[in-house]
């Protein structure tokens, strides 16, 4: 298993090691000490699973209370995976990135505290399972429109499925004064 990092420090890819043979392939998807040795600390207290269909947009989400860690993964499908570190005075505040998640790579991204959340299904339905460092707070959610133009994603979709709470969702700049700093 390895850990590479990401262009914005602190966001974690993870490539775990995949055996396979003639009756298909078994892999570590989350072991605690060998995670935390690789810089992806725990603990999770919660798992979350959602299945989407093709162009759907999950996001941009996080919580202000009982901040949120995520580690994020594909058991079907493809995505790809956004970032947005929105922590106030942050070197890389307003910054993305995005990865590949796939059940073919088996990869992993590792999003903590501070971080909006987001992913685009790329293939014709996807399953996203992810582990949550906090319990989910729908009092503390928060979340940021999925085209604000101050973070300017390039999702590959300008038109993607979204739910109406996401459509609605305010702009980065809306609720700057409520975002955890730095």
């Amino acid at each position: 298993m390895q850990v590479v990092p990401a262009a914005i420090p602190d966001v974690l890819i993870v490539e775990p090691d995949v055996h396979r043979d003639h009756r298909g392939f078994f892999l570590e998807s989350y072991h605690s000490a060998k995670f935390t040795t690789l810089g992806v600390p725990g603990p999770f207290v919660q798992d979350n699973h959602s299945k989407s269909r093709a162009r759907t947009l999950r996001g941009l989400h996080l919580q202000l209370d009982e901040p949120q860690a995520k580690l994020v993964r594909v058991i079907a499908g493809e995505v790809l995976d956004v970032a947005a570190d929105v922590r106030r005075g942050s070197p890389t505040f307003g910054r993305w990135i995005s990865v590949r998640l796939s059940s073919e790579n088996f990869r992993q991204c590792y999003i903590p505290t501070g971080f909006a959340h987001g992913f685009y299904v790329l293939s014709d339905g996807a399953e996203v399972e992810y582990k949550c460092s906090s319990p989910y707070n729908p009092a503390g959610e928060i979340g940021i429109v999925w085209n604000d133009p101050q973070i300017a994603i390039e999702w590959p979709d300008r038109e993607p499925i979204l739910s109406g709470r996401d459509a609605a969702l305010p702009r980065l700049a809306d609720i700057f004064d409520r975002l955890p700093r730095f």
